[in-house]
């Protein structure tokens, strides 16, 4: 059979392109230190990596929200203690001013203490993060949550719903807390306070609410103690109840509490029990309270018993407000400890995905050498066997 000189050309030409392009491949192989480099090295395999890719990719996400609500907690989690010192300082001043010797300008020295702690408690509560969005704004984080009344009250304008952040695959943590949580609420657990009324014109003052029998049927309501009589032979009726004779003091237990009550009563005073969740909880309007009654003067044996049943008050609202702020912190300690497992979870999760990856595309670098020595070798035989071909023609032979 007769082969051309062309067909010879071509056939060598194509064996060394050939082992050329499988030389550069495993080159291309080594320089990335990937085995699949295009889709068609291994089809299988690279759809196989783009899936994992695609779960590292959403793994990520999680992460960086998790940053950021890691942030935000820690954030809050500072501003809360510094919340705590405030509530404890405060309950300090309360029991110094209960101190019967105490005149009226050390009151007012109190009372000036007390409103540079409420004006902290107010800067707190507008607190901002890192974004400049108010920490504690919830959904309306762009505004602050408490604003100035032109009596110079504090108001509370912000939102009661808080963002969620979703930190894993089906899970979304709330971040952070809103105001109305932080300041103006307390615990479903809390016990009872007492409050007189501020038409109240005798000098009845009252003790803590004690419980006694938390499984009395009426525990959980609210008592109300009206007192009527005259100022000589006073009585008091409890919910419209029968009237009964007042003493001083009177040993008053009903519906599972108890609460010495004394002083002298006048018709028509009145002394409200009720569980400290329907009473006041806003923290600002303890503080208004407190410092409202330090600033008036003991003048009357009236205004005494209005002071120390204001601050006896005023004492077990800040308990109530101390116990709100350490459960919400407890809350905010074991969001922070979710993250920290869910973060182990996820670094697990990620070398999983990085083995599973190393597994489809990448290269062995041992058996990559060795195929790309053969493939040099075969590269240089084929250019040697086209040089040794080339000059074979009949011409030669001719002399």
């Amino acid at each position: 059979m007769r082969i051309s000189t062309l067909t010879i050309y071509n056939q060598n030409t194509q064996a060394m392109n050939r082992q050329q392009a499988d030389f550069m491949k495993v080159g291309q192989q080594i320089a990335s230190g990937k085995r699949v480099v295009n889709i068609s090295d291994d089809p299988q395999a690279m759809a196989q990596a783009l899936n994992v890719g695609q779960s590292k990719a959403v793994t990520q996400q999680y992460t960086d929200a998790r940053i950021g609500v890691r942030n935000a907690l820690g954030q809050e989690e500072s501003v809360l203690n510094s919340v705590s010192d405030i509530y404890s300082r405060a309950k300090t001043l309360m029991v110094q001013a209960s101190n019967g010797t105490l005149s009226d300008g050390d009151r007012d020295a109190v009372a000036s203490e007390m409103r540079g702690l409420y004006e902290s408690l107010v800067g707190l509560g507008n607190s901002r993060d890192g974004n400049g969005l108010y920490l504690f704004g919830g959904y309306e984080d762009g505004s602050a949550p408490f604003i100035r009344n032109p009596d110079e009250t504090v108001q509370f304008v912000g939102s009661t719903d808080v963002r969620q952040q979703r930190i894993d695959g089906d899970r979304t943590m709330p971040i952070g807390h809103s105001a109305d949580d932080v300041f103006r609420s307390v615990r479903g657990g809390t016990n009872y306070l007492a409050a007189a009324a501020a038409t109240n014109q005798g000098s009845l003052t009252y003790s803590s609410v004690n419980v006694i029998d938390s499984t009395d049927p009426n525990y959980g309501d609210t008592f109300t103690v009206d007192f009527g009589g005259t100022a000589a032979a006073p009585t008091y009726s409890i919910n419209g109840g029968a009237a009964v004779a007042y003493t001083d003091p009177t040993d008053l237990q009903v519906g599972g509490l108890q609460i010495e009550l004394t002083g002298a009563p006048e018709p028509g005073d009145q002394v409200t029990i009720s569980p400290a969740a329907a009473g006041n909880t806003d923290v600002f309007r303890t503080f208004e309270k407190a410092i409202a009654a330090l600033e008036a003067p003991l003048d009357t044996p009236q205004a005494g018993a209005a002071l120390r049943n204001t601050l006896n008050t005023v004492m077990n609202e800040f308990d109530n407000s101390m116990d709100n702020v350490l459960t919400v912190r407890a809350e905010v300690g074991a969001r922070l400890n979710e993250l920290d497992t869910l973060e182990t979870i996820a670094s697990n999760r990620m070398l999983a995905y990085e083995q599973t990856l190393s597994s489809l595309v990448d290269l062995d670098y041992v058996e990559a050498a060795s195929e790309y020595s053969m493939r040099m070798v075969g590269l240089q035989a084929a250019q040697k066997a086209f040089v040794d071909m080339k000059d074979l023609s009949l011409f030669n032979m001719l002399r």
